[in-house]
């Protein structure tokens, strides 16, 4: 009997999130030049836009958490490929080790992003500046990254059991080398 290898529909569900993410942490990156393009106009004219500076670091938070989780299946996180190499063998329980501690360090990061946007709603916490824009509407983004990021370390640790391999890809910076 021969096994299917084609990816399953929660593998390509999965990796569907984890690419539309990354698009968002991209149109992130780009509305923040839009930001700063139109805080130099500001800058140059008679015209004020308060809380510009904000929203670039609003936006630069929301782009690196909701880009977490399309990186490490990516292999574009830093590993420690030299120590799981010189495992040899027992390389699968230095993934295994590393994979859990990851998937229990990023629950408890999601856990808590997720507390801090339910508080700031619940407060009515708002930023300091002159914009006053409710924090818990640029936290989103932030707990959605922490939670994907656990789902996509979570993933790659059940995966890792059931297969005996991760889902991250080959190094990228080894790749662009060996080209």
């Amino acid at each position: 009997m021969q096994q299917d290898r084609s990816p399953g529909v929660a593998r390509r569900v999965l990796d569907r999130i984890y690419a539309a993410c990354t698009g968002l942490a991209a149109l992130c990156l780009v509305s923040m030049l839009g930001v700063i393009v139109m805080q130099m106009i500001a800058r140059w004219s008679a015209f004020t836009f308060p809380g510009a500076t904000d929203y670039a670091g609003y936006l630069m938070a929301a782009a690196s958490f909701l880009a977490f989780a399309g990186a490490l299946n990516s292999g574009a996180h830093i590993r420690v490929g030299l120590v799981l190499t010189a495992l040899g063998r027992h390389r699968f329980w230095g993934e295994f080790w590393c994979l859990a501690v990851g998937t229990a360090a990023t629950g408890y990061l999601a856990w808590y992003a997720v507390r801090l946007v339910y508080w700031s709603k619940k407060l009515g916490d708002v930023s300091q500046g002159q914009d006053a824009t409710p924090l818990w509407i640029v936290q989103m983004p932030v707990a959605l990254g922490a939670i994907l990021l656990a789902v996509a370390f979570a993933d790659n640790l059940v995966t890792l059991i059931l297969t005996g391999r991760d889902n991250i890809r080959d190094d990228v910076a080894a790749q662009s080398h060996a080209e």
